[in-house]
């Protein structure tokens, strides 16, 4: 491939795809290695769901630039699946950090040792809930019930979003109305789990849970902050469409796709780290080892 030869749009479609194939092999190594060891489907499965987003965020994103030459049923079909798959992906990491701490979800059973634990509320939290509250269960109750709330709301907006462009009904405000709603609901999903995180740090110490949360935040939470940054910045002409071969219909979206299929390298990479196969695969190398030594 001759990249001397190539003219702008040329290169970031290649490269573009070439972050995808990276996402992709990173990814289906990994899935690959629990599918092998698969020791503890209540979490792995959970596992699979979760690295899975990086390669369905980085092909959304390449049929993004697509889009740009005529396929856009095709990218609002995508990218409402990929919408309502965040909202999954949420509850299953949400699933797997309950598994991890040994709490029932449904019962929100918290054991004596380490009920009363002081949770530290931030601004605005504090303009409707107390400062300082204690660990119990309807504190962690209101915890996953707030992260909750946005595994309802973002796929019907998603779907509510897409049945509005398709009846030709949808004017900014509408959309900018779907930002904000969508920007409330997933700042308090984010700040929830954040919450959890600090509140349960010694019992998900085992669990590699920095790396975790930081793949989950990053993914979702980031990348919709991203896009949302590059909205305001081409509403307001600081992004302009002469720095690229696009109009100013399709920069923001171009923009955002190129920046999600090269970050989506870095998570799937970090999933690696994250959400290794050794804790299952302990016991079978174990086991593996002595029978080579009984051959």
């Amino acid at each position: 491939m001759d990249f001397a030869n190539m003219d702008r749009r040329q290169i970031t479609m290649a490269s573009s795809g070439f972050s995808v194939m990276l996402t992709l092999h990173f990814t289906f190594q990994l899935l690959s290695q629990h599918l092998f060891y698969w020791k503890n489907p209540k979490e792995q499965k959970a596992i699979l769901f979760i690295i899975l987003m990086a390669p369905l965020y980085a092909v959304d994103s390449f049929v993004g630039l697509l889009d740009i030459q005529g396929s856009k049923p095709i990218f609002m079909l995508l990218d409402s699946v990929k919408d309502c798959y965040e909202a999954l992906v949420v509850a299953k990491f949400l699933d797997l950090m309950y598994s991890y701490i040994k709490i029932s979800m449904s019962k929100n059973i918290i054991p004596d040792e380490i009920k009363g634990r002081e949770i530290h509320h931030l601004f605005p939290i504090t303009l409707f809930q107390p400062k300082t509250m204690h660990l119990n269960q309807q504190t962690l109750g209101l915890l996953k019930n707030w992260t909750w709330q946005f595994v309802v709301v973002r796929p019907v907006c998603s779907i509510l979003m897409m049945m509005l462009q398709v009846v030709g009904f949808y004017p900014s405000w509408l959309s900018w109305a779907f930002k904000i709603v969508l920007s409330i609901s997933i700042s308090l999903a984010m700040y929830s789990l954040v919450v959890f995180y600090h509140v349960f740090a010694k019992e998900l110490e085992p669990h590699k849970p920095l790396s975790k949360f930081i793949c989950i935040n990053g993914i979702i939470f980031f990348c919709f902050w991203q896009g949302l940054v590059l909205d305001i910045l081409v509403a307001m002409g600081i992004v302009q469409s002469h720095h690229f071969w696009l109009d100013k219909e399709h920069v923001e979206v171009a923009i955002r796709s190129v920046l999600v299929s090269f970050e989506m390298i870095f998570f799937s990479v970090l999933q690696q780290y994250a959400y290794h196969v050794s804790p299952y695969s302990g016991d079978i190398e174990s086991k593996l080892q002595q029978r080579r030594k009984y051959e």
